[in-house]
C-alpha cells in the first residue's frame, strides 16, 4: 500500500502549505468574522479542525500515489505534479480571500482550484481507485468553500 516514511514525509510537504495558509487565514479572521456570512457558515472553530482532516487525507493519498508500484510508476509523475499545484492554488486562495479581501477573485480562483482537484481525482483514480476516492471529502469541502466564498462576496 504504502510505506510508513513515504506517508511521513508526504504529511511534512503537505502540512507546509497547511501552516502557510493558516498564517494567512488567521491574520485575516477578525475581517472575515466581521463580514456577513451566508447561510449554513459554520462557526470559525470548525474550519482547523476539518481542514487538518482534509491535509490528512490529503498526505494519505499522495503517499499512496508515490508508493504505487508497477501500476503507477509511469503516472504518479503527473498525478503528483497536479497534487503540487492544487496544493499551491489552495494556499493563493487564502491569500486572496483572506489576506487581500477579494472574495470575487477568490471565488474564481476557487472555482480553478477546483477543476484542478477533480483533475487530481482522476489521476489518481487512475493508479489507485482508493487514492482517488480519498480525494472526494477534499472535493466536497470545496464545492461548500465555494458556496461560502460566493455567499461572503454577494452579501459584501
Amino acid at each position: 500500500m504504502f510505506k510508513l516514511k513515504t506517508f511521513l514525509n508526504s504529511t511534512l510537504f503537505t502540512f507546509l502549505f497547511a501552516v502557510l495558509g493558516g498564517i494567512v487565514t488567521y491574520w485575516g479572521m477578525p475581517a472575515f468574522e466581521q463580514a456577513k456570512q451566508p447561510f449554513l457558515t459554520p462557526p470559525a472553530f470548525v474550519f482547523p479542525i476539518v481542514w487538518t482532516l482534509l491535509y490528512l487525507l490529503m498526505s494519505f493519498s499522495a503517499a499512496i500515489i508515490y508508493d504505487a508500484g508497477d501500476e503507477g510508476i509511469s503516472k504518479a509523475p503527473k498525478a503528483l505534479f497536479v497534487y503540487v499545484v492544487q496544493l499551491t492554488f489552495n494556499f493563493w486562495w487564502c491569500v486572496l480571500f483572506f489576506g487581500f479581501r477579494l472574495y470575487f477573485v477568490s471565488f474564481i480562483w476557487l472555482l480553478l482550484l477546483i477543476i484542478l482537484v477533480i483533475s487530481m481525482i482522476i489521476l489518481f483514480t487512475r493508479i489507485n481507485r482508493t487514492a482517488g476516492l480519498i480525494q472526494l471529502a477534499y472535493l466536497v469541502w470545496l464545492l461548500f468553500a465555494a458556496y461560502l466564498n460566493l455567499g461572503v462576496w454577494l452579501l459584501n
